[in-house]
């Protein structure tokens, strides 16, 4: 009898080790997900060609709690109250931004986006500009100026203004679906 006894402690030790083990996983995941990183669903074409529509991102939330946002993060945002957007930080606090002929201006300098040299040279031979022009402005304290990669079908910062750094989700890092697409920005 103390044989069976022995195998049912065994065996009611070995369930209370699985329910641990199952309940220290369950915790790391909610703090990793409401902390450190998060999963992300790319949701229109505003970001094309650098992200699609369809694609899963990881966002890093904790990036910003370290330093502010730089020029040519992609962030995600939380543009109203039930909706985040994704973007390219453009200028940040304290730069002017401002964009002539389809040549972006920061503080007055030409600057190179490079991650659109091609659509910028297809729109130059078709005969348009890729990003219409806007004057130039200022950007508050605490505030970072965003646009979409695809100027033309992008509601950014030439629309909705500024962006808060308070209103930062995080710093997509990486792309993780569809998998024959994952890579690192």
């Amino acid at each position: 009898m103390t044989g069976q006894a022995s195998q049912n402690g065994e065996k009611k030790n070995e369930a209370w080790e699985w329910m641990k083990a199952l309940g220290i996983a369950i915790i790391l995941a909610l703090i990793i997900r409401s902390f450190l990183l998060a999963p992300f669903l790319v949701d229109g074409s505003s970001m094309m060609p650098t992200l699609e529509n369809g694609e899963r991102l990881i966002v890093n939330k904790l990036v910003y709690h370290l330093h502010g946002p730089q020029r040519g993060d992609i962030v995600v945002f939380h543009a109203t109250a039930t909706k985040d957007y994704i973007k390219r930080v453009i200028a940040t606090e304290g730069e002017t931004v401002e964009m002539k002929n389809d040549q972006l201006y920061i503080n007055d300098k030409p600057v190179d986006e490079p991650y659109l040299a091609q659509y910028k040279l297809q729109a130059k031979q078709q005969g348009y500009k890729l990003t219409d022009d806007f004057p130039k402005q200022k950007i508050p304290a605490g505030h970072v100026f965003v646009m979409g990669d695809n100027r033309q079908n992008s509601q950014d910062s030439r629309i909705i203004g500024p962006v808060a750094v308070k209103e930062m989700v995080g710093r997509s890092e990486v792309v993780i679906w569809p998998y024959n697409k994952i890579r690192f920005h």
